[in-house]
């Protein structure tokens, strides 16, 4: 429903920043799906899984904002000045993003300018994959006799970041668990500096690709493995990168089924 045009209502409409998740459409939250069957607007990225889609307002406009390695359809900033725009439009305007909006989706960014001019918002946390792909592969991320700490690390960087590059050697000896979100294009500049900060070339490492989908896999190895098993199998992106004791997990003693089509 559009805003009338009366200068008794708010020159805005509202904002929701909502997670949708990292794909199974079962642990997308109620308060998500409620905004979405109620949206006036709907600005979704690319990593939304279609049944999630398939929860939008039919009468909804729907606008794809997605990025992907190599194929941006709208800049970060097209994408805030489509949803500011939205927002004099509509009532009611969801900003769908995939996994959580707060971690590596640049929700944070969006909130800023949105609250800088006035706009009302409101965030709905979402399951991000980092928690969920390890989760249905079967590797607990912290565990009293593996990993007792974890550190979440975007593994692609902008190139325009105020700040200096990830501190990878750091990184290496800040916990006993590394997730890394977006990192298998980078990998091979990632694991020699994780090695010679002083990681055991031994260290096993996962590789999960499209966590929680119908159709994820995962690829287990070592640091000095696991590039030429990468190549010998073709495994790509999306994937949520695992390091750590904790991928030795034995997963026989777990419920079944543990998703593994590698």
């Amino acid at each position: 429903m559009q805003n009338p045009a009366s200068n008794s209502l708010p020159p805005f409409g509202t904002v929701y920043l909502v997670g949708a998740g990292p794909g199974d459409p079962g642990l997308f939250t109620l308060k998500g799906k409620t905004l979405l069957e109620t949206a006036d607007c709907v600005i979704y990225d690319a990593l939304v899984s279609p049944p999630v889609l398939a929860m939008i307002n039919p009468t909804a406009e729907k606008i794809y904002a997605g990025k992907r390695k190599g194929q941006h359809s709208l800049l970060q900033e097209d994408t805030t000045k489509l949803i500011i725009q939205k927002a004099h439009q509509y009532d009611r305007i969801v900003r769908l993003k995939g996994g959580d909006p707060f971690i590596f989706g640049r929700g944070g960014e969006e909130l800023e300018d949105l609250v800088k001019l006035g706009i009302p918002v409101e965030i709905v946390p979402g399951i991000t994959s980092g928690i969920a792909a390890p989760a249905y592969a079967g590797i607990p991320l912290t565990h009293r006799n593996y990993s007792s700490s974890v550190t979440f690390v975007t593994g692609h960087e902008s190139a325009e970041k105020y700040r200096p590059a990830i501190n990878w050697s750091a990184i290496a000896q800040s916990a006993e668990t590394l997730v890394i979100y977006m990192g298998i294009h980078n990998l091979p500049q990632i694991l020699p500096q994780l090695i010679t900060a002083g990681l055991s070339p031994e260290t096993p490492i996962a590789l999960i690709r499209w966590g929680t989908h119908p159709d994820q896999s995962q690829l287990i190895g070592r640091l000095n493995t696991i590039l030429d098993q990468i190549e010998a199998t073709k495994f790509t992106a999306p994937a949520i990168v695992v390091i750590g004791t904790i991928v030795n997990f034995p997963t026989d003693t777990l419920p079944s089924p543990i998703v593994n089509n590698i």
